[in-house]
Protein backbone atom coordinates (compact mmCIF):
# COMPACT_ATOMS: atom_id res chain seq x y z
CA UNK A 1 0.00 0.00 0.00
CA UNK A 2 1.88 2.98 -1.35
CA UNK A 3 0.89 5.94 0.20
CA UNK A 4 2.39 9.43 0.55
CA UNK A 5 2.01 9.45 3.72
CA UNK A 6 3.00 6.45 6.84
CA UNK A 7 0.69 8.00 9.32
CA UNK A 8 -1.95 11.04 9.82
CA UNK A 9 -3.05 12.04 13.40
CA UNK A 10 -6.45 13.17 12.96
CA UNK A 11 -7.81 15.54 16.53
CA UNK A 12 -3.99 16.82 16.74
CA UNK A 13 -4.70 20.06 18.49
CA UNK A 14 -6.79 18.34 21.41
CA UNK A 15 -5.23 17.15 25.30
CA UNK A 16 -4.05 13.95 24.31
CA UNK A 17 -3.55 14.65 20.26
CA UNK A 18 -0.76 17.39 21.13
CA UNK A 19 0.92 14.26 22.99
CA UNK A 20 1.21 12.22 20.18
CA UNK A 21 2.26 14.63 18.19
CA UNK A 22 4.88 15.68 20.56
CA UNK A 23 5.42 11.84 20.91
CA UNK A 24 5.58 11.46 17.17
CA UNK A 25 8.29 14.46 17.17
CA UNK A 26 10.59 13.65 19.11
CA UNK A 27 10.87 9.86 18.71
CA UNK A 28 10.30 9.80 15.24
CA UNK A 29 11.95 12.45 13.26
CA UNK A 30 11.92 10.53 10.25
CA UNK A 31 8.19 9.80 10.23
CA UNK A 32 6.21 10.86 7.33
CA UNK A 33 3.31 12.54 8.69
CA UNK A 34 0.81 15.03 8.90
CA UNK A 35 -1.65 16.52 11.25
CA UNK A 36 -5.36 16.57 10.79
CA UNK A 37 -8.36 18.40 12.39
CA UNK A 38 -11.89 20.15 12.46
CA UNK A 39 -9.86 23.70 13.31
CA UNK A 40 -6.85 25.13 10.95
CA UNK A 41 -6.31 28.20 13.46
CA UNK A 42 -5.29 25.92 16.09
CA UNK A 43 -3.50 23.03 13.81
CA UNK A 44 -1.10 25.99 12.70
CA UNK A 45 -0.84 27.12 16.52
CA UNK A 46 -0.07 23.64 17.64
CA UNK A 47 2.53 22.98 14.19
CA UNK A 48 4.46 26.46 15.33
CA UNK A 49 4.82 25.67 19.17
CA UNK A 50 5.97 22.35 18.30
CA UNK A 51 7.90 23.61 15.49
CA UNK A 52 6.44 20.34 13.67
CA UNK A 53 7.40 19.20 10.20
CA UNK A 54 4.60 18.20 8.44
CA UNK A 55 1.62 19.00 6.35
CA UNK A 56 -1.69 20.36 7.25
CA UNK A 57 -5.09 18.86 6.93
CA UNK A 58 -8.69 20.81 7.74
CA UNK A 59 -11.27 18.16 8.15
CA UNK A 60 -14.62 18.46 10.13
CA UNK A 61 -15.78 15.48 11.38
CA UNK A 62 -19.19 15.28 9.19
CA UNK A 63 -17.00 16.63 5.74
CA UNK A 64 -16.72 13.02 4.68
CA UNK A 65 -15.19 14.32 1.49
CA UNK A 66 -12.49 16.29 3.27
CA UNK A 67 -11.87 13.19 5.53
CA UNK A 68 -11.45 11.31 2.51
CA UNK A 69 -9.07 13.29 1.01
CA UNK A 70 -6.58 13.12 3.66
CA UNK A 71 -7.62 9.21 4.78
CA UNK A 72 -6.85 8.50 0.86
CA UNK A 73 -3.32 9.64 0.91
CA UNK A 74 -1.78 7.59 4.23
CA UNK A 75 -1.27 3.96 4.98
CA UNK A 76 -2.23 4.73 9.01
CA UNK A 77 -4.89 7.14 10.23
CA UNK A 78 -4.78 7.90 14.00
CA UNK A 79 -7.49 9.42 15.43
CA UNK A 80 -7.66 11.39 19.52
CA UNK A 81 -10.58 12.85 18.50
CA UNK A 82 -13.15 12.40 20.95
CA UNK A 83 -16.11 11.55 21.77
CA UNK A 84 -15.57 8.95 19.36
CA UNK A 85 -19.15 8.46 18.26
CA UNK A 86 -19.39 12.17 17.51
CA UNK A 87 -16.22 12.86 16.06
CA UNK A 88 -14.87 9.75 14.52
CA UNK A 89 -16.87 7.36 13.03
CA UNK A 90 -16.98 8.81 9.41
CA UNK A 91 -12.92 8.64 9.64
CA UNK A 92 -13.44 4.90 10.16
CA UNK A 93 -15.81 4.98 7.17
CA UNK A 94 -13.27 6.47 5.02
CA UNK A 95 -10.29 4.18 6.28
CA UNK A 96 -12.76 0.95 5.47
CA UNK A 97 -13.35 2.26 1.76
CA UNK A 98 -9.76 3.87 1.21
CA UNK A 99 -8.53 0.20 2.58
CA UNK A 100 -6.28 2.54 5.18
CA UNK A 101 -5.14 0.97 8.46
CA UNK A 102 -6.66 2.78 12.02
CA UNK A 103 -6.19 3.18 15.34
CA UNK A 104 -7.85 4.98 18.06
CA UNK A 105 -7.84 5.74 22.36
CA UNK A 106 -11.44 5.21 22.53
CA UNK A 107 -13.36 3.46 25.65
CA UNK A 108 -16.53 3.76 24.01
CA UNK A 109 -17.68 0.20 23.54
CA UNK A 110 -21.26 0.77 22.32
CA UNK A 111 -19.40 2.95 19.72
CA UNK A 112 -17.35 -0.02 18.52
CA UNK A 113 -20.01 -2.14 18.28
CA UNK A 114 -21.28 0.16 15.78
CA UNK A 115 -18.36 -0.45 13.75
CA UNK A 116 -18.23 -4.16 13.97
CA UNK A 117 -21.83 -4.31 12.63
CA UNK A 118 -20.74 -1.94 9.69
CA UNK A 119 -17.25 -2.16 8.80
CA UNK A 120 -16.11 -5.60 10.07
CA UNK A 121 -17.27 -8.13 7.16
CA UNK A 122 -15.40 -5.46 4.14
CA UNK A 123 -12.67 -4.90 6.36
CA UNK A 124 -12.18 -7.86 6.71
CA UNK A 125 -12.52 -8.93 2.95
CA UNK A 126 -10.02 -6.39 2.03
CA UNK A 127 -7.44 -6.87 4.55
CA UNK A 128 -7.80 -3.33 6.50
CA UNK A 129 -7.02 -3.59 9.97
CA UNK A 130 -9.31 -1.18 12.07
CA UNK A 131 -8.16 -1.43 15.95
CA UNK A 132 -9.83 0.74 18.08
CA UNK A 133 -9.22 1.01 21.84
CA UNK A 134 -5.26 0.89 22.04
CA UNK A 135 -4.96 3.43 25.03
CA UNK A 136 -4.95 2.86 28.29
CA UNK A 137 -8.27 1.22 27.40
CA UNK A 138 -7.26 -1.26 26.45
CA UNK A 139 -3.89 -2.10 25.65
CA UNK A 140 -2.59 -2.99 29.30
CA UNK A 141 -5.84 -6.06 29.66
CA UNK A 142 -6.04 -6.86 25.74
CA UNK A 143 -2.26 -7.23 25.67
CA UNK A 144 -1.28 -8.64 29.33
CA UNK A 145 -3.75 -11.81 28.84
CA UNK A 146 -2.30 -12.03 25.31
CA UNK A 147 1.13 -12.19 26.74
CA UNK A 148 -0.09 -14.28 29.82
CA UNK A 149 -1.66 -16.90 27.55
CA UNK A 150 0.95 -17.23 24.80
CA UNK A 151 3.65 -16.90 27.27
CA UNK A 152 2.12 -19.82 29.36
CA UNK A 153 2.37 -22.76 26.88
CA UNK A 154 -0.61 -24.48 27.39
CA UNK A 155 -4.59 -24.19 27.37
CA UNK A 156 -5.60 -21.49 29.68
CA UNK A 157 -8.87 -21.45 31.38
CA UNK A 158 -9.17 -18.14 33.27
CA UNK A 159 -7.31 -14.95 33.50
CA UNK A 160 -7.77 -12.64 36.65
CA UNK A 161 -5.72 -8.83 36.16
CA UNK A 162 -5.44 -6.41 39.18
CA UNK A 163 -5.16 -3.42 37.83
CA UNK A 164 -2.98 -0.52 39.70
CA UNK A 165 -2.48 3.19 38.57
CA UNK A 166 -1.80 6.84 39.76
CA UNK A 167 -2.95 9.63 37.21
CA UNK A 168 -5.25 12.37 36.33
CA UNK A 169 -8.53 12.93 34.28
CA UNK A 170 -8.88 15.25 31.45
CA UNK A 171 -11.87 17.41 30.16
CA UNK A 172 -12.13 15.07 26.99
CA UNK A 173 -12.44 12.10 29.19
CA UNK A 174 -14.83 12.98 31.67
CA UNK A 175 -16.54 14.55 27.89
CA UNK A 176 -17.18 11.00 27.17
CA UNK A 177 -18.32 9.60 29.80
CA UNK A 178 -20.92 12.32 30.10
CA UNK A 179 -21.98 12.32 26.64
CA UNK A 180 -22.18 8.45 26.80
CA UNK A 181 -24.79 8.71 29.62
CA UNK A 182 -26.74 5.66 30.49
CA UNK A 183 -26.43 2.52 27.68
CA UNK A 184 -29.30 0.61 26.94
CA UNK A 185 -29.49 -3.11 28.51
CA UNK A 186 -28.44 -4.45 25.14
CA UNK A 187 -25.32 -2.34 25.47
CA UNK A 188 -24.26 -3.63 28.77
CA UNK A 189 -23.92 -7.15 27.54
CA UNK A 190 -20.83 -8.72 29.11
CA UNK A 191 -20.39 -9.93 25.67
CA UNK A 192 -21.16 -7.23 23.76
CA UNK A 193 -18.35 -7.14 20.99
CA UNK A 194 -18.46 -10.82 20.30
CA UNK A 195 -18.66 -12.14 17.04
CA UNK A 196 -22.46 -13.80 16.78
CA UNK A 197 -22.59 -17.50 18.68
CA UNK A 198 -18.83 -17.08 20.13
CA UNK A 199 -20.00 -17.60 23.48
CA UNK A 200 -20.86 -20.81 25.84
CA UNK A 201 -22.82 -21.27 28.43
CA UNK A 202 -19.96 -22.12 30.84
CA UNK A 203 -18.55 -18.32 29.72
CA UNK A 204 -22.18 -17.02 30.48
CA UNK A 205 -22.30 -17.96 33.86
CA UNK A 206 -18.35 -17.12 34.87
CA UNK A 207 -18.22 -13.56 33.09
CA UNK A 208 -20.01 -11.28 36.04
CA UNK A 209 -19.10 -8.20 35.94
CA UNK A 210 -18.88 -7.91 39.71
CA UNK A 211 -16.54 -7.57 42.34
CA UNK A 212 -15.41 -8.33 45.93
CA UNK A 213 -12.97 -6.41 48.63
CA UNK A 214 -10.56 -8.96 49.68
CA UNK A 215 -6.36 -9.70 49.66
CA UNK A 216 -5.09 -10.39 46.74
CA UNK A 217 -3.20 -13.98 47.04
CA UNK A 218 0.60 -13.87 47.51
CA UNK A 219 0.37 -10.04 47.92
CA UNK A 220 -0.25 -7.48 50.31
CA UNK A 221 -2.79 -5.81 48.23
CA UNK A 222 -6.82 -5.65 48.46
CA UNK A 223 -8.90 -6.38 45.28
CA UNK A 224 -11.92 -4.26 44.50
CA UNK A 225 -13.54 -2.50 41.75
CA UNK A 226 -12.06 -2.13 38.49
CA UNK A 227 -11.58 1.60 37.20
CA UNK A 228 -12.46 0.28 33.79
CA UNK A 229 -13.21 -3.21 34.05
CA UNK A 230 -16.45 -2.59 32.15
CA UNK A 231 -14.86 -1.24 29.09
CA UNK A 232 -11.85 -3.81 28.94
CA UNK A 233 -13.40 -7.01 29.28
CA UNK A 234 -15.72 -6.85 26.20
CA UNK A 235 -12.45 -6.29 24.66
CA UNK A 236 -10.46 -9.18 25.79
CA UNK A 237 -13.65 -11.18 25.52
CA UNK A 238 -13.63 -10.13 21.83
CA UNK A 239 -9.98 -11.02 21.34
CA UNK A 240 -10.31 -14.55 22.62
CA UNK A 241 -13.22 -15.02 20.50
CA UNK A 242 -11.55 -14.05 17.53
CA UNK A 243 -8.37 -16.23 18.30
CA UNK A 244 -10.99 -19.03 18.72
CA UNK A 245 -12.68 -18.23 15.27
CA UNK A 246 -8.92 -18.52 13.93
CA UNK A 247 -8.06 -21.73 15.56
CA UNK A 248 -5.28 -20.30 17.99
CA UNK A 249 -7.49 -20.80 21.29
CA UNK A 250 -7.20 -19.12 24.32
CA UNK A 251 -8.19 -22.34 26.00
CA UNK A 252 -11.79 -23.97 25.94
CA UNK A 253 -14.37 -22.11 27.51
CA UNK A 254 -11.57 -19.16 28.33
CA UNK A 255 -13.17 -16.65 31.15
CA UNK A 256 -11.58 -13.12 31.81
CA UNK A 257 -12.39 -11.09 35.30
CA UNK A 258 -10.98 -7.47 35.95
CA UNK A 259 -10.43 -5.94 39.52
CA UNK A 260 -8.93 -3.04 40.65
CA UNK A 261 -5.96 -3.42 42.74
CA UNK A 262 -5.46 -1.41 46.24
CA UNK A 263 -3.15 -1.08 49.18
CA UNK A 264 -5.32 -1.48 51.83
CA UNK A 265 -8.91 -3.00 52.40
CA UNK A 266 -9.91 0.24 53.49
CA UNK A 267 -8.60 2.15 50.13
CA UNK A 268 -10.40 -0.75 48.60
CA UNK A 269 -13.81 -0.22 49.90
CA UNK A 270 -13.60 3.88 49.80
CA UNK A 271 -12.27 3.67 45.91
CA UNK A 272 -14.70 1.31 45.41
CA UNK A 273 -17.81 3.11 46.71
CA UNK A 274 -16.37 6.10 44.99
CA UNK A 275 -16.37 4.60 41.73
CA UNK A 276 -20.00 3.17 42.03
CA UNK A 277 -21.41 6.31 43.16
CA UNK A 278 -19.67 8.15 39.88
CA UNK A 279 -21.21 5.36 37.42
CA UNK A 280 -24.34 6.34 39.16
CA UNK A 281 -24.41 10.11 38.71
CA UNK A 282 -23.15 9.43 35.11
CA UNK A 283 -26.53 7.18 34.68
CA UNK A 284 -28.43 9.99 35.94
CA UNK A 285 -30.15 13.61 35.12
CA UNK A 286 -27.09 14.28 38.24
CA UNK A 287 -24.83 14.09 35.73
CA UNK A 288 -25.38 17.77 33.77
CA UNK A 289 -25.48 19.18 37.85
CA UNK A 290 -21.79 17.67 38.16
CA UNK A 291 -20.39 17.86 34.35
CA UNK A 292 -19.60 21.95 34.87
CA UNK A 293 -17.61 21.17 37.53
CA UNK A 294 -15.25 18.64 36.12
CA UNK A 295 -12.46 19.29 33.32
CA UNK A 296 -13.03 21.10 30.09
CA UNK A 297 -12.22 19.35 27.08
CA UNK A 298 -8.83 20.49 26.33
CA UNK A 299 -7.97 20.38 29.94
CA UNK A 300 -5.53 17.76 31.52
CA UNK A 301 -2.89 16.78 33.84
CA UNK A 302 0.26 19.14 33.86
CA UNK A 303 4.01 17.54 32.66
CA UNK A 304 4.56 16.68 36.59
CA UNK A 305 1.38 14.92 36.98
CA UNK A 306 2.00 12.82 33.50
CA UNK A 307 5.46 11.93 34.67
CA UNK A 308 4.97 10.89 37.94
CA UNK A 309 2.23 8.61 37.31
CA UNK A 310 2.50 4.95 36.35
CA UNK A 311 0.44 1.75 35.43
CA UNK A 312 0.99 -1.91 36.48
CA UNK A 313 -1.37 -4.89 36.27
CA UNK A 314 -0.86 -8.41 37.89
CA UNK A 315 -2.47 -11.23 35.82
CA UNK A 316 -3.19 -14.45 37.54
CA UNK A 317 -3.75 -17.26 35.03
CA UNK A 318 -4.98 -20.12 36.06
CA UNK A 319 -4.43 -23.35 33.42
CA UNK A 320 -6.16 -26.01 32.33
CA UNK A 321 -3.64 -28.24 34.18
CA UNK A 322 -4.77 -26.62 37.50
CA UNK A 323 -1.19 -24.80 38.00
CA UNK A 324 -1.59 -21.00 38.39
CA UNK A 325 1.01 -18.69 36.11
CA UNK A 326 1.57 -14.91 37.25
CA UNK A 327 2.78 -12.51 34.86
CA UNK A 328 2.77 -8.52 34.97
CA UNK A 329 2.61 -5.49 32.73
CA UNK A 330 4.45 -1.63 34.08
CA UNK A 331 4.61 1.98 32.68
CA UNK A 332 5.74 4.38 33.96
CA UNK A 333 4.35 8.07 33.03
CA UNK A 334 0.09 8.51 33.83
CA UNK A 335 -2.06 6.07 32.30
CA UNK A 336 -4.40 8.09 30.78
CA UNK A 337 -2.10 10.22 28.76
CA UNK A 338 1.43 10.21 28.86
CA UNK A 339 1.45 6.16 28.86
CA UNK A 340 -1.71 6.22 26.15
CA UNK A 341 0.01 8.43 23.54
CA UNK A 342 2.75 6.11 23.79
CA UNK A 343 0.64 3.02 23.27
CA UNK A 344 -1.75 4.32 20.85
CA UNK A 345 1.84 6.04 18.78
CA UNK A 346 2.71 2.57 18.35
CA UNK A 347 -0.03 0.99 17.73
CA UNK A 348 -0.10 3.32 14.67
CA UNK A 349 3.57 2.53 13.95
CA UNK A 350 2.79 -1.42 14.24
CA UNK A 351 0.25 -1.00 11.41
CA UNK A 352 2.44 0.99 9.68
CA UNK A 353 5.90 -0.60 9.86
CA UNK A 354 5.42 -4.11 10.82
CA UNK A 355 5.81 -7.08 7.87
CA UNK A 356 4.66 -9.87 10.69
CA UNK A 357 1.14 -8.50 12.17
CA UNK A 358 -0.69 -11.58 13.09
CA UNK A 359 -2.40 -14.08 10.62
CA UNK A 360 -0.57 -12.31 7.71
CA UNK A 361 -1.36 -9.20 5.55
CA UNK A 362 -4.87 -9.90 3.68
CA UNK A 363 -5.89 -10.35 7.44
CA UNK A 364 -8.31 -7.78 8.54
CA UNK A 365 -11.57 -6.64 10.10
CA UNK A 366 -12.64 -4.56 13.53
CA UNK A 367 -9.64 -6.09 15.57
CA UNK A 368 -8.80 -5.65 18.67
CA UNK A 369 -5.18 -4.87 20.10
CA UNK A 370 -4.48 -8.47 20.75
CA UNK A 371 -5.28 -9.84 17.80
CA UNK A 372 -4.57 -7.44 15.21
CA UNK A 373 -1.30 -6.47 16.11
CA UNK A 374 -0.03 -8.71 18.42
CA UNK A 375 3.76 -9.40 19.46
CA UNK A 376 5.00 -6.68 16.50
CA UNK A 377 3.30 -4.32 19.41
CA UNK A 378 4.33 -5.96 22.20
CA UNK A 379 8.35 -5.77 20.79
CA UNK A 380 7.53 -2.12 20.05
CA UNK A 381 5.99 -1.35 23.78
CA UNK A 382 9.15 -2.85 25.53
CA UNK A 383 11.41 -1.20 23.55
CA UNK A 384 9.53 2.63 24.50
CA UNK A 385 9.76 0.94 28.38
CA UNK A 386 6.69 -0.87 29.16
CA UNK A 387 7.47 -3.73 30.50
CA UNK A 388 6.06 -7.14 30.24
CA UNK A 389 7.45 -10.11 32.64
CA UNK A 390 6.54 -13.55 33.68
CA UNK A 391 7.07 -13.66 37.43
CA UNK A 392 6.15 -17.22 37.92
Amino acid sequence: MERKYQIILYGATGFTGKLCAEYFKENYPDLNWAIAGRNEKKLKELKEELKLECDIFVADSDDYEAIKNFVSQTKVVLSAAGPFARYSTKVVEACVECQTHYTDITGENHWVRGLIDRFHEKAALDGTRIVPSCGYDSIPSDLGVYFSVTRSKQPVSHVTVYHSAKGGASGGTTETMFTMGPLPKEMRDSFLLNPKDSVSEVQKNKSTDDFSVKPIPGTDAFSGMGLMAFANTRVVRRSAALFDLNQKSYGPDFTFKELGSYPSKAAARIASFALMSAFLVIATPLRHLVRPFLPKPGDGPNKEARDNGWFRGLFVANLEDGNEKRFEIFGSGDPGYKSTSKMVCESALTLAFSEDLPFGSEFGGVLTSAVGLGDPLISRLMKAGITFEELS
